[in-house]
Parts: C-alpha cells; structure tokens; sequence
C-alpha cells in the first residue's frame, strides 16, 4: 500500500481540487483509492462538515475517518505532545488504508493563524512513510520565480534529492506558454523531482451557484427562480444608460442593479424572457423595486430569473462579491464532478501509477469507467446522428462531443435554429460540428426507405410522411451506413425512437429480440442491469438471449462477464413457474455460451455479498462476485434498478440498446447533458465492437 501526502505552500492554491484530481486520476487506473484529511481546518463561513472529506464522500464514493479539530491539534501541540498527535494520526492513516492500494493525506495549510503547518507536514510524511508531493499556484511571478519559492519549500523537507519529495502540482497556469517554461526550469529538469500537474486556470470551474452567493451575502431572495442551477460566470454592474447595457446581458451573467433602475430592470427581466440564462439580478442600494415593474416582470420571474436584494451600495457590493469564498460547497456535486475531472486530466497519472506498483485487483470503478468510456470513443471515431438537433442540452453534448473527439456529431434540424438556441444558451459551436436541414435531404431517403419495406407495403408518399419524423429520418442515415449510431430521446419516447430502428436496422445476427442495459455506477465497482427497459415479461429462451447480450456488453466495456440469473430463491431451494423460468434460461444459456461464468436462479444478496454467497451457493463461481445481473422480468427490473440509483446515491448510464445489427439508442427525458454525452461515447463504443 502506497501513500502519497499533499502539502499546500500556501493558502488558496487549490489543495482540495487536487486531492480530488488525483483520487480520480489513480481511481481510473484501477487503484483501490482512499483518503484523509487528519487536522480540520474550517473555513471561517463553514458550519458543516470537513469541506475535502465531505467532497470526497460525495464524488468518489470514499468514507474517510473522521479528521481531528483544530482545537485538539493546538492542545496537544501547546503541551509539547507531537509524537502523541503523530500516533493519532497514524491511526486515521490505517482506518482509510484498509484495503486499499494507495491512500491520499491532505495535509496542513499555512495559514497566519497555523504557522506550524509545514512542520506538521513534514512530520507526517516521516510518519507516514508518504511521498511528499508540494501543491502551489503561480502569485503574479515568473516561472522562474515560481521554481525557486518551491525550492525554498523544498528545503523544509530536506531537498529536492530527498527521496520522500517526489514532485509538485501548479494550480492556475495563466497559459501552455508558462507550464512549458515552468518545466523547462532547472528545478524540474532532471528525473529528481517532476513537475507531476500544471492544472489550467478555466472561469467556468470556479462559478458558483446563483444560490451560493445569495447565501454569502446574506442577501434578500425577492425570486428564487432557478437559484439552485444557475451560475456566476461574471458579474456586471449596470450603471449606465439602458441602451449601453443591453450588450452586457449575456447567459451567467449575475446583473448589479441599484433597486430604484427601472430601465436596467426591465431590460433584464425581456432579455430573460428572451431566454438569456442569466444568473440573475442583484438590487443594491436598499432600494425595493417598484411592485408595478414587478408585475411586467412576471413572465421573467416564472421563467425562473432569480432576484436579490441587498442593502449595501454598488461599489461596496462589488467588493463584497470580490471577496466571497470561492470553494466549491459540499452540496454543489456538479461542480465538484467538473473539477475533479478537469484536475484529473491534467495529471501525470502513468508517473504515480508506477511508484504505487501493482494493484491487489484491477477493477472498473466508476472513475475508470467514465474515462474508459471516452477514451475508447475517442479511439473509435465514430459519426453519431441525433435527430433532436435542435434541443438544448442536446446541442450543448453535440459541441462537447466534438470539441473533446467523442464522436463526429450529426445534429439533424435547421442550422439557424441550432445556431440560435446556441446563442441564447452560450454554447460555442464548434465550426466542424455538422448540422443537416431535415428540409432539404429528406426526399433522397424515400426511395430506399420504400425499398428497405417493400414487403410491408410501403409506397413513397407513405415513406415521403413517415420521414417528416427526424427519429426515422435519422434511422434511414443508419441503415444506409451514411452514420455509425444513433442517439434520441431527449423529447421522444423509447418507442419512437425503437421502433424504426426494428423496421429499418432489424436485429444483429443471432438474435431474435431487442433488450437493455443500465451501467451502474456503484461507489466501487461498475455492474451491469439488464433488461431494465424494453422486455415486459419475457420467456426462458428470451431471458437467456438477454443474459447474452448483457455478457457481451459488458465484454464490449471492459467489465469481465459473471453473469447471475435473478430470481426469489438461490439453487434448488425454492420452485414455482416464475423460478423454473429462470432455471431453464440459464440452462439455454449454458448450452449457448458453455464457457461463460453465469448461474442461477440467485437472489440478489446471493449474486452480491461474498458472505452471502458462500453461504447460500458455496459451489457458484458467480454468487458473491457478479458483475451482470439479469432480472427476471421487467417489473422487478426497472423498480430494482431505480431504488438502488436513488437509494444508493449511485449514477447510472443508459438504457443502452443491445440486439440490434447497428446502434441505437434511447435517453431518458430527463437526461442531464453529461449524460448525453455518455450516451453518445456509448453509442460510438459500440459502432467499433459491431464493426470488428
């Protein structure tokens, strides 16, 4: 078991993004990760939980113990009780190294308050046997500069030669120009010490929610409108004339308003009601907003502006909004999910994986999947049709998608349409993203589509109506092979967006009926749901095709396949149609696949708890250790997979269609724009195993 100790050089250099960078960056390769924070030092706006233990909690899934206060620490340090406090720590330090494979310490910051923290730090890397890894950020310096105050930091540890200082990470890089610099200078040039992280400085990751800064303000919500989702990605303060303001109202922008400016309030509220996302209105000066201006406002405050009031004046509110703490909140996981992926990409990952050696077992978290997940759709390079091409989260995952290489998006709608929902929304377009007008290509796919269902009865006015349907017209690109894959659902339902693809694609050789998986992202592992989604009740010989396809997509994603048939009762301790069912499609299965890992009929702890397991079906090489669980039926499916993902707090993916000849696949109406982009990367994974 590795250790790895973090050490700020200062206060604000971004210490916690980092430890949520680097639990990421080693979860991903597989690594059994865990985490402590030993010495608690709250904020002074906190009155919660430790801020990194709870943001650890809430985005990787890790309970680490319980950090010593403040209080504590001064007390035992002020009657000269170090090695009592090291023993303590060392304690927490084997409480979150149980079974795991490396374990992140957050140490000490210095802070005015806590000038002894580097001693503290470097107490627990002796202690600890941790390698010591500095994290700092650039004070208006040269790179230069900067290499030789680490150097001095360094010092504290004994060197850059000491064997227990292995690198640094450098938060808020202005630019490539200045990490490349950076690393040019002596300090990291030779293989001593690396430069392990040169993490971008990017506006976005450091907006705060509407709500937030109402909260640190204390200010007055006249609308909460969309407090909770919207964010601060600039403020302007609107003294001029209405006319020289309109340019500034632009999506996150959070407007600064004395009350009494009827014309900026008005301005605001119609460019809200144009569907400008703006952050919201902040009315200073102590002056109410006349309740008439109010009243013509109302189509904006049901839209969801959200409005504050707040007494100080413009100036002295601006400060006010300059000094806010700007630490991602522990109920904010959007945005602490953003950073830590933004951090965990930036991360000598490979470096760190070889100093922490081999894992006890490679297993795919849910880190590791999602990076997987886009890694092997950059890989596949695949073109993706989506037929919703003018819905606004679908448009905002297109320009995601091909900005980061997912996938080469198709968004099938008028391009002036997309272009304006990009406007009104602040997407950029990325200029290669491709948008085809349903208008003007529609009628070259009649003639094959009447082709394609001659033997339905299809003529070409019928096919002519049928591809009004931009789901359909989507299909006929798949079936020609003009795309790779398709994504709906967005605003369709699943039936719209399968049955075309049953009449025009049909299903993949060997297999009779189309079925589902959900990926499950439990805290630590993925496992695969199927079928949760399409098959009511299906039949022993089709509950074995399921248990199949389930296999073989968790093949295609990299989970090994074992696969457990669900039911009420393990073994032969339980009879019933509903069991025998269950029974002979594993038989089915067996006889179809012999060298597949897959049994059954077993419950649920059965086929998940090792204990349970050994207990109930000592002789399973699945009970205990599943990785596919196939449900009996699509009642208990769908209930089972939707009260482990709310009661569990745990992330899924998918439906993900399985059965056809070419990929289609069905969001859920509610789907977020990460899961979109998801959903794409999937679509795009399976168009290359489909091909090979």
């Amino acid at each position: 078991m590795h250790t790895f100790l973090l050490a700020p050089t200062g206060f604000g250099v971004g210490l916690t993004s980092t430890s949520l960078g680097l639990v990421r960056a080693l979860a991903r390769a597989g690594l059994k990760v865990g985490f402590c924070k030993p010495i608690a030092q709250h904020h002074r706006d906190d009155d919660g939980p430790e801020r990194s233990t709870g943001l650890i909690a809430s985005t990787h899934g890790i309970t680490a113990p319980e950090p010593l206060s403040l209080a504590h620490v001064e007390h035992l340090l002020g009657d000269d009780h170090l090695d009592d406090l090291l023993e303590e720590i060392i304690n927490l330090h084997h409480l979150a190294s149980v079974d795991k494979d490396v374990v992140i310490i957050e140490g000490m910051v210095p802070t005015r308050q806590a000038s002894y923290a580097a001693k503290i730090n470097v107490a627990l890397a002796k202690s600890l046997n941790a390698d010591a890894i500095l994290v700092t950020a650039p004070d208006n310096e040269t790179p230069q500069a900067l290499a030789d105050r680490i150097e001095l930091h360094l010092q504290q540890f004994g060197g850059p030669r000491q064997a227990s200082i292995v690198g640094a990470v450098v938060n808020k890089v202005v630019s490539d120009d200045y990490a490349q610099a950076l690393r040019a200078t002596p300090l990291f040039s030779g293989d001593r010490f690396r430069l392990l992280g040169s993490i971008p400085w990017q506006d976005d990751l450091n907006a705060p929610r509407t709500r937030d800064v109402a909260e640190l303000l204390g200010a007055t919500v006249l609308n909460a409108g969309d407090y909770e989702q919207r964010r601060v990605q600039k403020v302007v303060l609107c003294a001029r004339a209405m006319p020289n303001t309109v340019q500034l109202l632009k999506p996150g922008v959070l407007v600064v308003t004395p009350g009494d400016r009827d014309d900026i309030i008005l301005a605001t509220c119609l460019a809200a009601m144009n569907g400008v996302p703006l952050a919201g209105m902040l009315l200073c000066s102590d002056f109410q907003p006349d309740p008439r201006i109010l009243e013509l406002c109302r189509n904006a405050l049901q839209g969801g502006l959200p409005v504050l009031t707040i007494a100080s004046g413009s100036h002295g509110t601006i400060g006010a909004l300059d000094r806010l703490n700007n630490e991602i909140p522990l109920d904010d996981r959007e945005r602490a999910e953003k950073v830590t992926d933004f951090v965990a990409g930036h991360i000598d990952h490979e470096w760190l994986l070889a100093q922490c050696g081999t894992p006890h077992e490679i297993r795919l978290t849910p880190a590791a999947f999602r990076y997987q997940l886009v890694k092997q759709a950059q890989a596949a390079n695949k073109r993706i049709v989506l037929p919703e091409g003018s819905e606004p989260r679908t448009v905002q995952a297109a320009a995601i998608c091909q900005t980061r290489g997912i996938a080469r998006c198709v968004l099938l709608a008028k391009p002036e349409t997309v272009h304006e929902v990009a406007r009104v929304q602040g997407i950029v377009l990325p200029p290669d993203l491709e948008i085809l007008d349903p208008e003007l290509i529609r009628e070259r796919y009649v003639e094959p589509m009447v082709e394609l269902r001659k033997g339905k009865g299809l003529n070409a006015p019928m096919a002519s109506a049928q591809l009004e349907d931009t789901v359909v017209l989507g299909t006929m690109m798949l079936a020609l092979d003009e795309v790779d894959g398709l994504v709906s659902g967005a605003i369709h339902t699943t039936a719209n967006t399968i049955r075309p693809a049953l009449q025009l694609i049909k299903t993949a050789p060997g297999y009779k009926l189309v079925s589902s998986v959900f990926f499950m992202l439990l805290p630590d592992q993925v496992v695969v749901y199927g079928d949760c989604a399409v098959n009511p009740d299906p039949t022993a010989p089709e509950l074995a095709e399921i248990a199949l396809q389930s296999a073989a997509s968790a093949t295609a994603f990299g989970i090994p396949p074992r696969v457990a048939m669900l039911s009420y009762s393990t073994g032969d301790s339980g009879s019933g149609e509903e069991v025998e069912k269950v029974r002979e499609a594993t038989r089915l299965a067996h006889v179809a696949q012999p060298e597949l890992l897959l049994d059954g009929p077993l419950q649920y702890d059965a086929a998940s708890v090792a204990e349970v397991g050994r207990q109930k079906a000592p002789n399973s090489q699945v009970a205990g250790r599943a990785t596919v669980f196939v449900f009996p039926d699509l009642n208990t499916g769908n209930t089972t997979y939707k009260a482990v993902q709310r009661s569990a707090d745990c992330l899924s993916v998918g439906p993900m269609l399985q059965g056809l000849r070419k990929p289609v696949n069905d969001l859920s109406r509610g789907a977020l724009v990460d899961d979109i982009v998801f959903t794409i990367a999937l679509t795009a994974i399976q168009a290359a195993s489909m091909k090979n």
